[in-house]
């Protein structure tokens, strides 16, 4: 059966973190440098507390001045994060990714501690493989 932890090596890599204080722009920024469309916002300990989308930061600054903006990621992030364990079996997570209509979703440990990013097409994939 394929797990979560199959999936890390590649997960790990797309993994993109900003602490509650970080500004806004600054999101956008690695949003558009990155090949991400989601952002885990960490505190101090490096603990998920939050993700913040592209469409979190363009309805945001949409509102403000552009780069004058000074929203933080944690006004704006999403609190009630769904995240998979890398224990997880990738069936039961591609069904709640399905389920949520999530096309990607953070990989934690049970800290929170983020380890990466699933793609829902990556699930999928390996799920097919897998068959």
């Amino acid at each position: 059966m394929s797990r979560v932890l199959d999936t890390l090596p590649v997960a790990s890599k797309r993994l993109v973190t900003l602490s509650l204080a970080a500004p806004l722009v600054e999101a956008a920024r690695l949003l558009s440098e990155q090949p991400t469309h989601l952002i885990v916002v960490c505190n101090t300990q490096g603990l998920m507390q939050g993700v913040v989308t592209k469409s979190d930061v363009v309805r945001q600054i949409s509102h403000c001045t552009g780069c004058s903006c000074t929203t933080q990621v944690s006004d704006v992030m999403t609190r009630d994060v769904i995240s998979c364990r890398p224990e997880q079996s990738l069936r039961e997570v591609w069904g709640i990714m399905k389920e949520k209509g999530l096309k990607q979703i953070p990989v934690a440990d049970q800290r929170p501690m983020p380890l990466g990013l699933l793609y829902a097409n990556e699930a999928l994939e390996a799920l097919l493989n897998h068959v």
